[in-house]
């Protein structure tokens, strides 16, 4: 099958949760900076969940852009990766209205969204790699090597880490998170070599 209902389907549920997220903002009820100043640490909490969500998109675009065509299993493990994503709303909204902020147990489940949606990505790279060509097709061998792949290990460590801090030191989880969202904010570079390479 081809990949553009695949593309297009999840750039509306991507769209949808930024929406979302965004709906979730307040406004001040007095007009002056303290009151906006007060809602910082509830936009800090959108800003990473936004920036999240456009990495995913950005790096999922990318890694659409490699392949050809999609297939049964292709399409299920799409949506188990958008399933995570679409939790990202709830969380950050957890996280933002509980006392005092960022508590323990809603922390704790913003890092296993974290972790779920990073560990949904794999499969959902494998079976595209499958599919269009296996270890020698575009998608195969620019993912196939090990520049690159070391923020794919270290990213789960520090998922877990920081779910673990959570109960301790829910801030220094915060912190974990945003170290993470740093390290992915620039796309795969491999893709762009590995397509450069067949232009």
């Amino acid at each position: 099958m081809g990949k553009g209902r695949l593309e297009a389907f999840s750039d509306g549920v991507m769209a949808v949760i930024i929406t979302i997220m965004v709906l979730e903002l307040k406004t001040p009820h007095e007009p002056t900076l303290q009151a906006l100043l007060a809602n910082l640490p509830v936009f800090l909490s959108y800003a990473l969940s936004f920036v999240y969500v456009g990495i995913y998109w950005n790096n999922h675009h990318h890694m659409l852009h490699a392949v050809q065509k999609v297939n049964g299993r292709v399409m299920w493990t799409n949506l188990f990766f958008l399933f995570w994503l679409s939790l990202f709303p709830f969380v950050t909204s957890w996280v933002n209205e509980t006392h005092p902020f960022p508590a323990p147990v809603p922390t704790a489940l913003y890092g296993v969204v974290l972790l779920m949606a990073a560990l949904s990505w794999i499969p959902l790279g494998r079976a595209l790699i499958a599919c269009n060509g296996g270890h020698e097709g575009t998608l195969g061998r620019a993912l196939g090597g090990e520049h690159g792949a070391w923020k794919e290990k270290i990213s789960p460590v520090l998922y877990v880490a920081g779910i673990g801090l959570s109960f301790v030191a829910p801030i220094a989880s915060c912190i974990l998170y945003t170290v993470v969202a740093i390290l992915w904010f620039v796309p795969d570079r491999r893709i762009e070599h590995q397509l450069k390479q067949h232009e």
